[in-house]
């Protein structure tokens, strides 16, 4: 089978032969003879040798390519001849004929190159002749693309692209055909450069003479024109390659087939991906051969590396090469030698030349040289020398081709090169784009090289062309290079962005538009990238001699991003975007560290930067490993699918099949990162912020020295050195450092600072600094004097040079003979310098030469001459470049001057540029760029109309607001809010508009849906901006905007327990006269009847609406409970800040306000007690100092109830909210009695959730006080009163009556007490200032402890006064009940009957307050609360009780005037039905008490001995619990007596009679059997006596017959309770008077009632007791002389004055002196055991139930007028006032004076329960009694009363 390929050749010979004979034909009209004609005898041959073989690639490729070549580089070939062999070698590279793994495919491959890019032909009309060059254009792109192009040389690279070029630039030539070329060279470049990391740069030797041989023959072509021509002949097949000895030489058939077998493989891309067979490890293999590669021999293989690395230290010395020669000929000659010949024969029109112009600029006079033929025989063989190339393989190309390209490239952009048009400048930008693009360029330092001096100083040379499409192709070159390269171009970097800054700035009216603009869209997009203003700031605002770019960017941004006219342009938006653009990186870090976790953020931050470098060396090794392996074998994987290979349709995709195992890309990259430099002004490779912000201020301080430094050299350094930047004294070394180092030093000023003849250590220090070792002596001066400004006086510029040559005398190893030699040669060089350069100097003379400049130095060296090649080289140094002096040139002298400073300074370690993460500091770039952002952000948003952008705007705000939220920047947020706050119009529209404002206002809406989802989200770092919040919420609450649910708050009363805080307007809402609004609000209403809100109007309402409900405001209170503290602070400080001011102060806001402020405290239960302080402040400011009743007040009592209900089951914060309940207790009486209901309703709600949570006695007092307050309209207690006024009182505590009686401040009014800070002496003593507690605001606590102690001290007793002070003698509590609400009280005896049912509530420490409260609601409700219905009847509103003398007070007035304002807002609590007589729930309250009394006195034994007994167990408890009969006598069973005793009293029938029956039970039961003699007798003096002096009153007129049935129960109890207990009775020393009082009771009773009830049962009853008595024998006494005691004598002494005959009836022998034992004559009712007892002894002995007190006052005989004695302790009663009351006694028929009050000083005190002025009947003797048995004599029928003392 043959192979189908050679069909193909024949058929292209056949093509080609048959056109060549037909032309011929044409031309000569005779056959062409075949042998004659050397075409086509090659033709014929060749049919020959395709004959002989089955496969094609059993010949060479060059057999079967020479005939075809021949044919394109003959001259005599027309037009289309030459393009039918063009198209021949087209197909048979695109069907992949030449393979590329046969051995002599280089070979063909080389001559195929050569013969196209020197195409002859015989030009016919232009348009075939473009024909032609086409389908060069198309082998040539064939060529490079298909795999076997890969064995092309660098030098036919070059020829390839030059010819390109050519067609390129040729603008004879039609668009077409130059866009073609055009687009082939793009794809040539792409797929060069994309194959850049398949070549290695080669080793310094290897560099070195790789290059020279480029140059070489690039420069030179006249040396080297026939070696050059020769090389371009058809390469005959191997074996024909002889040396000259005509041996094969075996060198050369070793590299070729070290070359071949290593081939040079293409890995082929299957349609499954790339096959890669396995011996090539695609990231380990070598190109070829380590020979063919680097020009090493094999074994150098292993050095590779080194030299690599070697190459890297040293970039300088890898790059000498390139300098001078390159530098200076600055053109592409490498390529002239390249150019196709022209054609001999007129006849040939040849492709024109379009570089010969170039060859005139290089000074080629050679121009003949292009022309020359090589020496072909007719045959057409070329002779070639056989030492061409020295047998060296053919090296397929690499690097040296690409920086040659590069570097023709780079000089296209030159725009100061005037032989570039516009045309070559933009292809020029273009392909370096693709080059860019295509390849990472910076390991390669012999490009970067190019990069950082040509390229980059071109492109910004270009910026200032005003061409747009060059300046835009600029940009882009730019940004790839900037993006890709920045770690190398530091400086160059600066200098762009600089540039960019200026266009932007520039105020240029030529400037166009689209400049600035596409300026900025630069610096958006280099902003863009990653980490980009990060290493902006890190590089350049905190390096010292930087400038602050990332700063002034900024700020030039954030200028650019306001409109001057107002008008928005794109380039106001590009520089919001550019701002933008650092907010958005830094968000998507910030949300980056959000989601992950803490702990991971941690590890990774430390590790980014070391982990960098440690990560690459690992990889580097294994690298390194694996690559020995296949390298050394030389043994790479080749693909031999080559066959039919498509040209590829890109160079990109075509390098990427061409993809070679090895990739030493990676190799360059961590080479390059195992050096992590960094820069010395950090102490790490990523400084902390806290050494940058020291950086940064260090800069500021330098930039100030600077400038000093400008004016005065001396004092800018001593600037310096104050500051600390330069050590003082001064070290030169620093210093020479410093001048040499900062770039914005004056080179002038330096100038003279150093040659300043003081300095001269400091100049020796700055010489120092140089490095002039290995510098010719020029080159070292012109370092030098570029440092500084030489100054123009002889003298310095002397000192100067000496300095200089001395040094570099020194450091060269002295190579003159003395060192006046060389300061004479370096003068003789600056002589020169100016010579040749000077404009002056050269209008006069004609410059010096060469031999002049010798001709001078003759001699000079120590008496001999210089070396005369040194002194030629530096002629030519001077003269082809001056020594700039700083700041003396203008123009393009001085740019090239201040590139190479630039140039310098990037070489220096100042241009190390550090990579940081793109994270890194973030915090800082905020902290500079929020303002500017948020400023243009707020101004974009306000002034545009488009929704994108508004869009944009809102996005960038929440950006902000993350980021801020991110690194807790409140100032950052709050600022955000306020601004936002602005745009919703809340504050700032009228609250009538707002709805229809807010609702058709599409931005407000945005901006508040924005404002509330952010306070949602970071709600935690607002502090300032809630204020904001809180007035924009108030806002939407006034226009009724807000949801339902926030407006309507708890309540106790309201039956719904929800009411509105928008309450409808009422008439006087606003604070006129009733009369005026209610006017004005009916002409209103009409007129808005008649309007009606516009359909508009209310669709916008409905909009509004919608859009706050999407804001969902509520979630701001649910959600607080996950704030941080302090900003949950402040916004409860937001809150409280809306109270009460005079002018705005709008009272509905107020409550409004108030009540989001508790809602967000029960939300944050868990941590109130951090807040409670502050509420209760606010709580206390508004109810305490309100001075009369309002909605506002009524809302904060009903909270702090609310709070303390759902707080007090929190142990940390419960007994703090029950102090706080005493807050209710210290506002002004008549405010709180506008609340009590509220207040009776909330308590009783909170005992019900929770009395269980309730355990000390302090709080139990405070929750009772409050109950009995409310409920029964009691006074507060003094401690818990406000005080506002001092108020005289050193008299210890005080009963009610005396304080009327004197004081004339209101506050004290009513109160049995006063706390210290109140007191003052009104008698002439001087006034104690103040006390610091008793600030108004101020609040005092103080405890029931101290309550009871306080005073102490004033009282002579030793036991403390127990609760305010009562009279233990009266059924009452001498307490004032002062008004009380219905509801109220029998809502608040419901809560104390929850209480005490529950036995689990009543507890030691609410016992005794327990059995208080009740006694006060008794009081409260007698009579069916008559106090409360008298007062209402009358208008007056009145603290004092009625029967209180009145003092006339100022203040009076001022409590009764209540504002018309505050009735409408207050709850009227007036029930009609009140004032009807007693409402029927006084019964059932009654009733209510009687049985809890009964209930506690029933069970009190059982749960004090419970209590005891669990005490027990509980050794350590505080207070001893006792249940013996005394405790419970004195704390329970007394109290109550007293209680059921004073209903007894009680106006209404049903209740009295109740009330006896549970007293006559209460009295008999069991367990008061256990009460001893003393007990009983405080229990007729407590209980007994005072009801039945009580029921003598005329209780109730109406119910005769029932008083009556009550006195007679009255009295059968009395006298069962005597008979009953009668033997512990005897017992005491008193008795006589107890029995007594017992007989004057019955006298009075005999006369009492209308009726005979009582005549008939008093005597009955007084019957049964005398003789019970006498049968005990209490009467009988042995000594006397009668038989009889002398009781029995006082006892008928009382009887006979109201049942005289009495003594008769029962004692008929009573007449009879001798004692007899009588039986009695009427059987005892209840018979008693009796035991005799002797008869009392009178030994004086203290009474336990009446102790010693001050003052307790007489028991008043009627409501109405009660007085007490007073007690002042140091007898103030002389001087006050009005002198205290004395209590109206019947004078005894023994005493003349009135009995007056005992002085302190004694002790006796004396019960006056008898006086009475509603006496019935005769007037019985009046017998006061007497306790202390001191006083008592037996024989003394009546008792004495002591006389008052005279004084």
């Amino acid at each position: 089978m043959v192979d189908k390929n050679i069909y193909i050749v024949q058929g292209e010979i056949s093509v080609v032969v048959s056109a060549i004979k037909r032309n011929s034909r044409w031309s000569t009209h005779t056959p062409l003879d075949e042998e004659q004609d050397p075409l086509l005898n090659s033709f014929s041959h060749l049919k020959d040798t395709l004959n002989n073989i089955k496969d094609l690639s059993d010949v060479e490729p060059n057999v079967f390519l020479r005939p075809f070549l021949e044919v394109i580089r003959s001259e005599d070939t027309t037009g289309p001849i030459t393009g039918l062999a063009l198209t021949s070698v087209n197909k048979f590279l695109s069907y992949g004929l030449i393979d590329a793994n046969h051995e002599g495919a280089a070979e063909g491959i080389e001559n195929m190159a050569d013969a196209v890019t020197h195409a002859r032909f015989v030009g016919t009309d232009p348009a075939s002749d473009e024909v032609v060059l086409m389908k060069i254009l198309q082998v040539l792109r064939s060529l490079l693309l298909t795999p076997v192009g890969a064995h092309l040389t660098n030098e036919s690279v070059c020829e390839i692209m030059q010819s390109c070029f050519r067609i390129c630039f040729e603008m004879r030539l039609s668009e077409l055909l130059r866009k073609s070329a055009e687009h082939t060279l793009v794809d040539m470049v792409q797929l060069l450069f994309s194959r850049l990391p398949q070549f290695k740069e080669e080793a310094k030797s290897y560099v070195g003479t790789n290059m020279k041989k480029l140059k070489m023959r690039a420069g030179g072509i006249s040396e080297s024109s026939k070696w050059k021509k020769q090389k371009r002949s058809p390469r005959p097949p191997r074996h024909m390659v002889r040396s000259p000895s005509g041996q094969m030489d075996p060198a050369q058939s070793s590299t070729l087939t070290n070359n071949l077998s290593g081939g040079v493989p293409f890995i082929e891309q299957h349609s499954g991906g790339s096959s890669i067979l396995p011996g090539s490890d695609s990231a380990a293999s070598s190109i070829s051969s380590p020979t063919t590669d680097s020009g090493l021999d094999a074994g150098s293989k292993t050095t590779s590396k080194e030299d690599l690395t070697d190459l890297e230290q040293s970039s300088s010395t890898a790059t000498t090469p390139m300098t001078p020669s390159a530098e200076s000929g600055r053109l592409e000659s490498q390529y002239e030698g390249r150019e196709v010949e022209r054609s001999q024969s007129a006849s040939v029109e040849s492709i024109p030349e379009v570089l010969e112009d170039r060859d005139l600029l290089a000074d080629q006079s050679d121009s003949a040289s292009v022309h020359d033929m090589d020496y072909v025989n007719p045959r057409g063989v070329r002779f070639t020398q056989s030492t061409q190339r020295e047998g060296a393989a053919l090296i397929p190309y690499g690097l040296p081709c690409l920086r040659e390209l590069f570097r023709f490239l780079i000089s296209l952009t030159n725009p100061h090169d005037r032989h570039n048009s516009d045309v070559m400048m933009h292809m020029g930008l273009q392909l370096l784009n693709v080059a860019l693009e295509a390849a990472h360029i910076a390991p390669y330092q012999s490009l970067l090289c190019l990069v950082k001096d040509e390229l980059c100083r071109h492109l910004i040379q270009l910026l200032s062309i005003d061409r747009i499409n060059l300046y835009a192709a600029s940009i882009r070159v730019c940004f790839l290079l900037f993006e890709s390269m920045r770690e190398h171009l530091k400086f160059q970097l600066e200098m762009y962005l600089k540039k960019l800054m200026d266009i932007i700035t520039s105020e240029n009216p030529k400037m166009p538009y689209e400049m600035k603009e596409m300026a900025l869209e630069a610096i958006v997009q280099i902003w863009r990238i990653p980490s980009f203003v990060t290493e902006l700031y890190i590089n350049y605002d905190c390096d010292f001699y930087s400038s602050n770019l990332f700063e002034d960017l900024t700020k030039l941004l954030s200028k650019n991003a306001f409109p001057v006219s107002g008008q928005l342009y794109t380039t106001h938006l590009l520089s919001l975007e550019a701002l933008l653009t650092v907010i958005d990186s830094t968000e998507a870090h910030c949300q980056a560290k959000v989601l992950n976790s803490a702990s991971q953020l941690d590890q990774s931050e430390s590790s980014t930067v070391e982990g960098d470098s440690s990560v690459n060396t690992i990889t580097d090794s294994t690298i390194e490993a694996g690559k020995s392996v296949p390298g050394s074998n030389g043994q790479n994987a080749v693909v031999s699918e080559t066959r039919a290979a498509c040209p590829p349709t890109s160079g990109h995709l075509m390098a990427e099949k061409m993809r070679f195992g090895r990739q030493d890309q990676e190799e360059m990259d961590t080479a390059e990162k195992k050096s992590l430099k960094k820069p010395q002004r950090f102490t790490s490779c990523l400084p902390n912020s806290q050494e940058l912000l020291e950086i940064k201020n260090k800069k500021k301080l330098l930039i100030t020295g600077t400038e000093q430094f400008n004016q005065k050299p001396k004092k800018g350094i001593q600037i310096l050195q104050e500051k600390g930047l330069l050590s003082s004294p001064m070290d030169n070394n620093e210093v020479a450092q410093w001048l040499r180092d900062n770039p914005r030093l004056d080179k002038k000023m330096i100038g003279e600072f150093i040659s300043d003849r003081r300095n001269t250590d400091l100049l020796d220090s700055f010489v120092n600094t140089f490095g002039f070792q290995g510098l010719r002596i020029d080159e070292a001066l012109r370092l030098y004097l570029e440092a500084f400004r030489l100054p123009g006086e002889a003298p310095v510029i002397h000192r100067l040079l000496e300095t200089f040559t001395d040094n570099w005398h020194k450091v060269n190893g002295n190579p003159f003979l003395t060192n006046d030699a060389g300061f004479a040669l370096a003068y003789a060089v600056i002589m020169l310098n100016t010579d040749q350069h000077n404009h002056n100097v050269r209008k006069q003379n004609i410059p010096m030469t060469l031999e002049q400049f010798k001709k001078n130095l003759k001699g000079v060296n120590g008496g001999n001459d210089f070396d005369q090649d040194m002194l030629e080289d530096i002629y030519n140094a001077i003269k082809n470049e001056e020594i700039v002096m700083p700041d003396e040139q203008t123009g393009l002298v001085k740019e090239n001057y201040v590139w190479s400073v630039l140039l310098h300074r990037g070489a220096s370690s100042e241009g190390i540029f550090l990579h940081v993460p793109g994270s890194s500091y973030d915090r800082d770039l905020f902290t500079m760029t929020w303002g500017p952002t948020i400023a243009a952000l707020s101004y974009v948003f306000d002034k545009s109309l488009d929704d994108t952008i508004i869009q944009k705007a809102i996005t960038g705000f929440r950006k902000c607001a993350m980021i801020s939220a991110h690194y807790g920047f409140s100032d950052v947020f709050d600022n955000l809010i306020i601004s936002l706050c602005k745009f919703t119009t809340l504050s700032s529209e009228s609250v009538e508009n707002l709805p229809t404002v807010f609702g058709s206002n599409r931005k407000a809406q945005v901006a508040a849906k924005t404002v509330f989802s952010l306070s949602h989200n970071h709600g935690d770092i607002l502090r300032e901006g809630w204020k904001n919040i809180m007035d924009s919420m108030l806002q939407l609450f006034r226009a009724e905007l807000l949801p339902k649910s926030m407006v309507e708050v708890e309540d106790f009363l309201d039956p719904n327990e929800k009411i509105s805080l928008q309450r409808e307007e009422t008439p006087s809402n606003r604070g006129e006269s009733a009369v005026l609004s209610f006017v004005s609000w009916l002409t209103l209403s009409e007129q808005s009847g008649l309007r009606g809100p516009s359909t508009e109007n209310q669709e916008a309402k409905q909009a509004a609406l919608l859009c706050i409900k999407h804001c969902d405001p509520e979630k701001l209170i649910t959600e607080s409970k996950f704030l941080q503290l302090e900003s949950l602070q402040e916004l409860m400080k937001a809150l409280i800040s809306v109270t009460p001011d005079e002018e705005t102060y709008d009272e509905e806001d107020a409550a409004f306000c108030l009540e989001m402020l508790l809602r967000i405290i029960l939300e944050n239960r868990d941590r109130v007690s951090c807040v409670w302080q502050t509420v209760r402040d606010h709580l206390y400011q508004l109810c305490v100092h309100a001075n009369e009743s309002c909605f506002l007040v009524e809302r904060s009592v009903v909270g702090l109830l609310r709070l303390a209900i759902r707080l007090l089951r929190r142990e940390d914060i419960g007994s703090q909210v029950l102090l706080s309940l005493r807050l209710l207790l210290m506002m002004k009486p008549h405010v709180l009695s506008r609340v009590s209901r509220e207040v009776a309703y909330g308590l009783h709600e909170l005992l019900k959730t929770n009395a269980a949570n309730i355990h000390c006695t302090d709080d139990w007092y405070t929750l009772f006080s409050l109950l009995e307050c409310i409920g029964a309209g009691v006074k507060p207690p003094a401690a818990m009163q406000v005080t506002s006024t001092n108020l005289d009182n050193d008299t210890g505590a005080q009963s009610d009556s005396e304080l009327s009686s004197y004081h004339q401040t209101e506050v004290s009014l009513d109160r049995g007490y006063t706390s210290d800070s109140e007191v003052y002496t009104e008698h002439g003593k001087s006034r104690i200032p103040r006390s610091a507690t008793d600030v108004d605001v101020g609040w005092l606590v103080v405890g029931k402890d101290d309550l009871d102690g306080s005073k102490a001290t004033v009282i002579p007793t030793s036991k403390p006064l127990t609760n305010p002070l009562i009279n233990q003698y009266s059924l009452t509590l001498g307490q004032d009940v002062g008004l009380h609400d219905t509801k109220s009280l029998i809502k608040c005896v419901d809560s104390l009957s929850f209480i005490v049912r529950d036995a689990a509530h009543v507890t030691p420490e609410n016992f005794e307050l327990c059995v208080k409260a009740i006694r006060v609601f008794v009081e409260a409700s007698l009579n069916g609360g008559y106090r409360t219905h008298e007062k209402k009847k009358s208008h007056k509103y009145d603290s004092k009780s009625s029967r209180l003398r009145k003092k006339p007070r100022e203040k009076d007035g001022a409590s009764r005037r209540a504002k018309p304002s505050s009735q409408r807002l207050a709850r009227s609590h007036s029930d009609d039905e009140e004032d009807e007589g007693v409402p029927a729930s006084y019964h059932t309250v009654s009733f209510q008490l009687l049985d809890l009394m009964h209930t506690l006195h029933t069970r009190a034994a059982g749960i004090y001995s419970s209590w005891a007994e669990e005490q027990r167990h509980l050794e350590d408890a505080g207070r001893k619990i006792e249940a013996d009969s005394q405790t419970l006598w004195s704390s329970c069973w007394c109290p109550l007596l007293q209680g059921m005793a004073w209903l007894c009293c009680d106006a209404r029938r049903q209740v009295r009679m109740q009330a006896l029956t549970y007293l006559q039970r209460a009295l008999l039961v069991h367990d008061l059997q256990t009460l001893d003699a003393v007990e009983w007798e405080s229990c007729f003096n407590k209980v007994l006596f005072p009801l039945l002096t009580k029921l003598l009153d005329n209780i109730s007129p109406a119910d005769v017959g029932g008083m009556e049935e009550t006195r007679m129960r009255a009295c059968t109890l009395l006298s069962k309770v005597f008979l009953q207990h009668l033997s512990p009775l005897l017992s005491l020393p008193t008795f006589a008077a107890l029995w007594l009082t017992i007989l004057d009771f019955m006298d009075k009773y005999m006369h009492a009632g209308s009726s005979d009830l009582l005549l008939e049962a008093i005597p009955e009853s007084l019957k049964n007791m005398l003789l019970v008595m006498d049968t005990a024998g209490i009467f009988h006494s042995a000594d006397s002389r009668t038989g009889y005691s002398d009781l029995w004598e006082i006892t008928w002494e009382r009887i006979d004055c109201f049942l005289p005959r009495l003594k008769e009836e029962l004692f008929k022998q009573a007449v009879i002196p001798e004692p007899v034992c009588n039986v009695p004559v009427e059987p005892v009712p209840q018979p008693v055991a009796v035991t005799p007892a002797s008869p009392p002894v009178p030994v004086p002995s203290p009474v336990p139930a009446a102790p010693a007190e001050p003052n307790i006052p007489s028991r008043p005989s009627s409501p109405r007028d009660m007085q007490t004695p007073s007690a002042n302790g140091d007898r103030t009663d002389r001087s006050s006032p009005v002198p205290p009351s004395t209590p109206p006694m019947p004078t005894p028929t023994k005493m003349s004076p009135p009995v007056s009050p005992p002085p302190l000083g004694q002790s006796p005190l004396i019960l006056q329960p008898l006086a009475s002025p509603l006496q019935v009947g005769v007037p019985p003797m009046s017998l006061p009694i007497i306790l202390n048995p001191a006083l008592i004599e037996a024989t003394s029928p009546v008792p004495l009363l002591p006389r008052p003392s005279a004084d």
